[in-house]
C-alpha cells in the first residue's frame, strides 16, 4: 500500500494540511465550483473532499453538501468549521453507500486521482449524479504540484541519478486531456470540457528553517540523507534570491461531464 492510501496517515496530516495546503487547493476548488451552474439548495457531494476546501465554497453559496473521505482526521476539519448546510461523513468513494442519481453535482478535488481503484472511484460519482447533473474532477500534471513540484525540480538537477517518487497511477493516466475525457466517459459521465488551470503555490521562504515540516509529506524527501536535505534546501534558498516568496506555478486539468 502506497503511503496516500493508508487512511492513518490523512488523520495524521489533516491540521498540517488544512493549514498548507487548503488554501492552495481552494484556488481550483474555486474554479470548478465556478463552471457549474449551482443554485441555492443544490445537492452537492465532495468525493475524498480533505479539509473541505471545495465543500466549505459550495455551501457558502447555499448549496446543500455531502463531505465524505476515508479519513475521520479529516472529516473532524469538515465538521469543525460548523456550516449547517454541511454533512461530512466518513466514507469510501470507491463504494459510496449512496443512493443512485441523489446529487445536482458531484466533485473531486485532487482525491479520486489517489484512490488505488480511480477508475471504480469516478464510476461511483457518475452512479450518484442524476441525469443532467454535472461531474467536475481535478486533477495534477504529471510531475505534481506545490512542494512537490518543486522538490522534484530540485531532486532531478542535484540528483539526476536518483528515483523519483512514484506519481498516483490515475494522475498519469489523466494528464493528458484527451485520455481525461475517454476515461470520464467510460465511468458513464457524458460530454466533458476539460481546461487546465494554472495557479501559483506561494512558498515562504522563512519555512525553509523548518523543511521537515514544508517537504515532509512527500517521500522524495523522506528518502533523502540529511546532507542531501541540506543541499535542497540551498538550492531553494538560491532559486529565491532576495524574494521573501518563491511562486511554483502548478498546473492542474479541471474536467466538467454532464450526467
Amino acid at each position: 500500500m502506497h503511503e496516500f492510501e493508508n487512511p492513518d496517515h490523512w488523520d495524521t496530516a489533516a491540521l498540517h494540511y488544512e493549514k498548507t495546503a487548503h488554501p492552495f487547493t481552494s484556488l481550483y476548488a474555486q474554479t470548478a465550483l465556478a463552471r457549474v451552474p449551482l443554485r441555492p439548495g443544490s445537492r452537492v457531494l465532495d468525493v475524498a473532499a480533505g479539509t473541505g476546501a471545495l465543500s466549505l465554497a459550495a455551501a457558502r453559496s447555499g448549496a446543500q453538501v455531502l463531505a465524505t473521505d476515508f479519513s475521520p482526521g479529516m472529516v473532524a476539519r469538515i465538521a469543525a468549521a460548523g456550516l449547517p448546510n454541511v454533512e461530512a461523513r466518513v466514507m469510501d468513494g470507491q463504494a459510496l453507500d449512496l443512493p443512485d442519481a441523489s446529487f445536482d453535482a458531484s466533485f473531486s478535488i485532487f482525491g479520486v486521482i489517489m484512490f488505488p481503484d480511480w477508475r471504480k472511484g469516478l464510476a461511483e460519482m457518475a452512479r450518484v449524479t442524476r441525469a443532467g447533473g454535472y461531474g467536475v474532477v481535478a486533477t495534477w500534471q504529471d510531475r505534481g504540484a506545490a512542494t512537490f513540484l518543486l522538490l522534484g525540480q530540485v531532486r532531478r538537477k542535484l540528483f539526476p541519478e536518483r528515483e523519483a517518487m512514484t506519481m498516483p497511477e490515475a494522475v498519469q493516466a489523466l494528464s493528458k486531456p484527451e485520455d481525461f475525457a475517454l476515461e470520464l466517459l467510460a465511468a458513464g459521465f457524458g460530454d466533458s470540457h476539460i481546461e487546465a488551470v494554472t495557479h501559483d503555490y506561494a512558498l515562504e521562504v522563512a519555512a525553509l528553517a523548518e523543511p521537515d515540516t514544508l517537504f515532509g509529506m512527500s517521500p522524495d524527501w523522506a528518502s533523502l540523507s540529511e546532507a542531501e536535505k541540506a543541499d535542497v534546501v540551498a538550492e531553494v534558498r538560491r532559486m529565491a534570491g532576495d524574494r521573501a516568496v518563491l511562486p511554483i506555478p502548478s498546473t492542474a486539468l479541471i474536467a466538467v461531464a454532464r450526467r
